[in-house]
C-alpha cells in the first residue's frame, strides 16, 4: 500500500469517526461532492487540497500522518520495570495517561492543579523510563503503541485493577448516560469462540475510534470505560441446587 493510499485511508477513518460525508467536505472546501469523490477515488490530491481538507476536519497534517503510520514500530506492552515505576507513582501514571491521550502540557495545566515545573519533571521521568522522548517546546513523542495493553500480571493491574473494576461497575450506568448489558445463557464451545472473536473486534474498533478522536481538543472528549469479558459462570441460585448423584455402575454378580 502506497503512502498516499495510507493517508487517504486515514482521512476516511476520520470522516467516519466524525459522522461526516463527502458532501460535508465539499461544502467546507468549496468543491462539488463529485469533485471530492474523484479526488479520493483517483488519489489525486494536491498538497494544498489535502491541507484544506485537514483544516476542514480540524486535524493537523502531521497528526494525520501519524494516524496513517499507526506507530507500528512501537511496543505493544510496557516492560515489567516500566509498569512498576508507573504503578508506584500515581502522579507519574496520571501524566503518562494524559500524554498518551494526546494532551499537551498547556492543556494539562489548564485542567489540573499542577505546575509547569512539576509537569516537566514528570515528563523527564517518563523519558528516563523509556516510554516517550522529550522534544523541543515541551512536546513529546510516545515510544509505545497506540494500542497499548497492560500486562495481565503486571504492577499496574495488581495495584489498580480490582479497585478500578469495582469503581466502574458499582454504579447505575444509565445515570451517567452509559449502557450496561449482562447476559448469561448456555453456549457450545464453538459459539463461545465466535463471541470471543467479536469481543476482540469490538475492542479493536474502540481503540481505533479513540485514536481518531485523539486529534480533537480535550474539551471535545471524555474518558470512556468499556468492559468486555466472557467466561464459564453459573449464578448462585443455580449453584445452590445440589446436582443429582450419578448412579454407580455396579459389576454384575458372577453366576
Amino acid at each position: 500500500m502506497s503512502q498516499t493510499t495510507q493517508l487517504l485511508d486515514a482521512l476516511k477513518r476520520v470522516l467516519k469517526s466524525r459522522g461526516l460525508t463527502y458532501q460535508h467536505i465539499a461544502d467546507r472546501i468549496g468543491l462539488s461532492e463529485a469533485s471530492v469523490k474523484r479526488l479520493f477515488a483517483e488519489e489525486s490530491f494536491t498538497l494544498q487540497k489535502l491541507e484544506n481538507v485537514c483544516l476542514a476536519l480540524e486535524i493537523d497534517f502531521f497528526e494525520l500522518a501519524k494516524l496513517a503510520r499507526g506507530l507500528r514500530d512501537s511496543a505493544d506492552v510496557l516492560t515489567p520495570e516500566q509498569e512498576q515505576k508507573l504503578a508506584s507513582n500515581p502522579k507519574l501514571l496520571a501524566i503518562f495517561y494524559l500524554l498518551y491521550n494526546e494532551w499537551d502540557i498547556q492543556q494539562i495545566q489548564a485542567h489540573y492543579d499542577i505546575t509547569e515545573a512539576d509537569c516537566i519533571r514528570l515528563m523527564a521521568q517518563l523519558e528516563k523510563i523509556g516510554v516517550l522522548d522529550l522534544l523541543p517546546n515541551n512536546r513529546v513523542r510516545l515510544k509505545v503503541s497506540r494500542n497499548l495493553r497492560l500486562r495481565m500480571d503486571g504492577a499496574i493491574r495488581n495495584r489498580y485493577g480490582q479497585e478500578a473494576m469495582q469503581d466502574f461497575l458499582m454504579v447505575r450506568f444509565e445515570e451517567y448516560g452509559g449502557l450496561f448489558r449482562f447476559e448469561f445463557r448456555e453456549l457450545s464451545a464453538a459459539s463461545v469462540e465466535i463471541i470471543k472473536r467479536k469481543i476482540e473486534r469490538l475492542a479493536a474498533e474502540f481503540n481505533e475510534l479513540a485514536e481518531l478522536d485523539s486529534t480533537l481538543p480535550p474539551q471535545r472528549r471524555k474518558t470512556i470505560g468499556v468492559g468486555l469479558g466472557i467466561r464459564p459462570w453459573t449464578i448462585s441460585f443455580v449453584t445452590g441446587l445440589r446436582e443429582r448423584a450419578k448412579p454407580k455402575n455396579h459389576p454384575r454378580a458372577a453366576h
